[in-house]
């Protein structure tokens, strides 16, 4: 039985597909999979059990947590249990396998209550369910290697435990990076409007730029300027500075690998398990900005066309833009 309620969109909701598609082609053993709006169809191996009510508050997600879920696995007397949600299902005795992709309490950067109460929450109570599981887990999965040492580290767990299983990016590069006057000076972030994705430093590193008279490039986002009052604060200010920022909204897949071919990705956000754009720019031959983390070291040591820098200091990535933009 695979549980993944939380999973609707994004990097979450990529992973169950990943698994869905993976376990469709066992010809061996039957799945169920357990989850709250995806719409996954049933196959000749899987059934899909949809709880879409979950979704309505978080007191709905504990409810379905501790009385619904170990229900499942006795109901339909499960063998093994996956869960793709970063914690064990309480109050079964079911062998467990636990998919741990939320790096957020493995990080150094600590979030005060006054910088975001929702990240604190994560770090500082969510995290303590989350270490709880991978201790009691019968077998751990991570995606990178960086979260196996820091789960050694932290955690004290059996290093036998955990398989490092890392996402699966197919794609298909039709066109890679070509320099040119434009390429060189046009600068592409595609990220949500999470703090922690941090377009601040973007944005003081244009703010710099300005003071430096240097205006003949621009930088994209793939936001709207509106996703949260961080985001609306920042939108704000790229106007009233003036400075060469474009809110561009969401993208198709296909147009964000035509700006690995035609611009530089930069890459400030100091929290990521993985940092999909990081490998997705690699593969395009991309030049690259990225922040000095154990994720983009791990994705990027030995990649030729990338520069690291503090994602904390607007300085350094005011140079790193300068001396791009004048080639």
């Amino acid at each position: 039985m695979v549980f993944d309620v939380p999973a609707e969109s994004g990097g979450a909701l990529s992973i169950l597909h990943e698994f869905y598609n993976k376990f469709k082609e066992d010809e061996e053993n039957e799945y169920i999979f357990v989850v709250s709006k995806p719409k996954l169809d049933d196959t000749q191996n899987i059934k899909v059990l949809s709880f879409p009510w979950i979704k309505k508050s978080w007191l709905h997600r504990l409810y379905f947590d501790n009385f619904v879920a170990s229900k499942l696995i006795s109901k339909y007397e499960v063998d093994r249990v996956l869960s793709l949600q970063n914690m064990i299902i309480p109050h079964t005795n079911a062998y467990q396998t636990v998919y741990v992709h939320n790096s957020l309490p493995f990080v150094e950067h600590r979030f005060s209550i006054g910088e975001s109460r929702l990240l604190w929450i994560h770090q500082n109570i969510l995290s303590k369910g989350i270490f709880q599981s991978i201790k009691e887990a019968n077998k751990v999965i991570v995606q990178t290697e960086w979260m196996k040492k820091k789960c050694i580290d932290m955690l004290n767990v059996d290093s036998n435990k955990i398989e490092v299983i890392s996402p699966q990016i197919d794609i298909d590069v039709k066109k890679r990076f070509v320099e040119t006057r434009q390429s060189l000076s046009t600068f592409f972030y595609p990220a949500s409007g999470a703090l922690f994705k941090n377009h601040k430093v973007i944005i003081d590193a244009c703010i710099k730029l300005k003071e430096q008279r240097i205006g003949d490039y621009k930088v994209v986002f793939t936001l709207s300027g509106d996703e949260n009052e961080h985001i609306s604060a920042l939108y704000k200010k790229v106007k009233e500075k003036e400075i060469p920022v474009h809110f561009i909204g969401g993208i198709s897949r296909e147009e964000v690998f035509e700006y690995y071919s035609n611009s530089i990705l930069v890459f400030p956000s100091f929290i990521e398990t993985v940092g999909l754009p990081l490998i997705e720019a690699k593969m395009h031959g991309t030049p690259i900005l990225a922040s000095d983390c154990a994720f983009s070291h791990e994705i990027l040591d030995g990649y030729d066309n990338v520069q690291f820098f503090n994602a904390f200091n607007s300085v350094e990535l005011t140079r790193k833009f300068s001396e791009a933009i004048k080639g």
